[in-house]
């Protein structure tokens, strides 16, 4: 962090099936947060297939300390997004303690890589709009929200975006740089979070492809040097 200019970091673990490893890496950012709380900000592992499980874990957690949930994988976690039943439970615990959770989406086109999954805009916007019964959950839609805020051309998707965010994690594998100025005027720059996917991509690497932009970090107003 230091060598690469980041005040304080997002931490999260991935998107983890086992519950009692999800409970050890969670404990692992819990401890890591409390040591540099100037430093790191620290999500929760956890996994709405388990049911009222996920919810135990997550009050645990944010009674800890840690203030988001994620990442959520549905594909590797083998669960729906888009029903309202399976992420009630999740959703409830979120909304209780006003955390963020944050989703890992995909593109429905382009090339392909190992990670791309079947949570494309149109199942992302249906857990949007099954959240917007919790008022209180942050949603934040990893890698450009599999170009979601490309959507926000049409009113009604942008009216439905009041509580999501969209984090950059490996961008530069993505999009051209051209992606944050459109973004930015699309959504508005404030809805957008410098997340680099590390360590699969460090912060420079996403500095550089927002400067190649014609841009600078500090256009992002709450996006921070976050380390996603």
């Amino acid at each position: 962090m230091d060598e690469d200019g980041v005040d304080r970091s997002v931490a999260m673990g991935i998107g983890w099936t086992d519950l009692a490893l999800a409970r050890e890496v969670n404990d692992y950012i819990i401890e890591s947060a409390r040591a540099y709380p100037d430093r790191i900000v620290g999500f929760c592992s956890a996994n709405p297939a388990w049911g009222e499980e996920v919810a135990r874990e997550v009050e645990r957690c944010a009674k800890a300390g840690l203030v988001g949930v994620g990442e959520l994988h549905a594909d590797t976690q083998r669960f729906d997004i888009a029903d309202a039943d399976t992420m009630r439970p999740l959703l409830e615990v979120a909304d209780q303690f006003g955390l963020a959770i944050t989703v890992h989406t995909s593109e429905p086109v382009g090339h392909l890589y190992q990670g791309k999954g079947h949570t494309t805009p149109q199942l992302t916007m249906r857990f949007i709009e099954n959240a917007r019964d919790f008022p209180n959950v942050k949603i934040v839609c990893a890698h450009w929200g599999g170009g979601l805020p490309f959507y926000a051309l049409m009113p009604e998707v942008k009216d439905a975006l009041q509580n999501v965010w969209f984090d950059t994690a490996a961008s530069p594998f993505l999009y051209s740089p051209g992606v944050f100025p459109i973004a930015a005027e699309l959504v508005g720059a404030d809805k957008i979070l410098l997340g680099s996917d590390f360590p699969l991509i460090g912060y420079r690497r996403i500095r550089r492809q927002v400067e190649e932009a014609g841009m600078m970090p500090g256009d992002f107003p709450n996006a921070g040097p976050l380390n996603v």
